[in-house]
């Protein structure tokens, strides 16, 4: 099981409103998927031949993130099929969980511009992306 992602809240981060705009969640999750996938493949993965893309994002916005919050974002594994798979994400404060989201992304050869078959290695450790238990 790998860590969740604790995540600082810069001040360009909020908007008006003073909470954490909701494009900004997008960055989170990005941040949080380069944690794992460091985790899960380690720094010299040939991400230019066996890598992947992002296709669609979903996001549930339930309770605001503010300014001086210490959130702490988890990342799982949803569907995986032959060329794509789904990471969902819990952004949770105290516990509680303020954001949902799930991210489809697909395998993509960057070199040659073009969408491949799920490398069997990240398939493999995708194991570990299963529900770490978060303290309360």
């Amino acid at each position: 099981m790998i860590k969740p992602v604790h995540i600082q809240i810069r001040y360009s981060d909020i908007d008006l409103m003073g909470h954490v705009n909701n494009a900004v969640y997008l960055n989170y999750f990005e941040y949080t998927r380069v944690y794992y996938f460091e985790k899960l493949l380690g720094q010299e993965w040939d991400w230019e031949h066996e890598g992947f893309i992002l296709v669609e994002n979903k996001v549930e916005y339930i309770k605001p993130l503010l300014l001086n919050d210490k959130p702490v974002i988890e990342m799982s594994i949803g569907y995986i099929g032959n060329k794509s798979f789904v990471l969902h994400y819990e952004i949770r404060l105290k516990g509680q969980i303020c954001t949902r989201a799930s991210s489809k992304m697909v395998g993509y050869n960057m070199i040659e511009k073009k969408s491949i078959v799920i490398p069997e290695k990240m398939k493999k450790n995708f194991s570990l992306l299963t529900k770490y238990q978060l303290e309360p």
